[in-house]
């Protein structure tokens, strides 16, 4: 079988800063048709920094949606022309004032897929080096260097809730295995 939806037609309902709302009428596989609510985004990229001792920096912000502050490496929106590595690189440098001379790809994570189509890029920054952070007007985080140990604890206790992080976490404990 053919899992394919079929996009009849799609309405505009709402055209933010950051995102769009779409109301499309769609095809299911069998036939029959449905509506599919979903939520535009350009995408975001975000990037786990460690220093060249082994400190991983991540930000604490309030984050509206959930009302309350919570732990995230540093990342951000794709502005329009701009690659998720040029992306990551800017909101590093933003965020903690971090230079890095690796930087690794980790891949893509779908956040949500069952409403929206934001695809967030994750990279790892090794031999990071943290300086002045240089945030965005409005722009309100604090940033906090943890043993990398320590990290793996907060994903296990639930201390870090954010899916992007989460995800670079365990995919750099792979990856730094024989390193950490």
């Amino acid at each position: 079988m053919e899992l394919f939806e079929k996009t009849l037609d799609s309405e505009l309902k709402f055209d933010g800063k950051i995102l769009k709302l779409k109301l499309d009428k769609v095809q299911l596989p069998d036939g029959s048709k449905s509506t599919r609510e979903c939520v535009c985004h350009n995408g975001g990229a975000g990037i786990l920094p460690i220093s060249k001792d082994g400190k991983v920096a991540l930000v604490k912000q309030f984050r509206y949606p959930y009302k309350e502050v919570i732990y995230e490496m540093p990342a951000g929106k794709i502005d329009s022309g701009e690659t998720p590595y040029e992306t990551v690189k800017r909101e590093l440098f933003e965020e903690v004032g971090g230079h890095s001379d690796k930087i690794i790809d980790l891949g893509i994570v779908y956040p949500s897929p069952g409403y929206t189509n934001e695809k967030i890029y994750i990279f790892m920054a090794l031999n990071t080096i943290f300086s002045t952070q240089k945030l965005d007007e409005g722009e309100f985080l604090e940033v906090e260097y943890f043993d990398f140990s320590e990290v793996l604890r907060m994903v296990d206790n639930n201390t870090i809730k954010d899916s992007k992080t989460i995800i670079a976490i365990l995919k750099a404990k792979e990856l730094l295995k024989d390193s950490i």
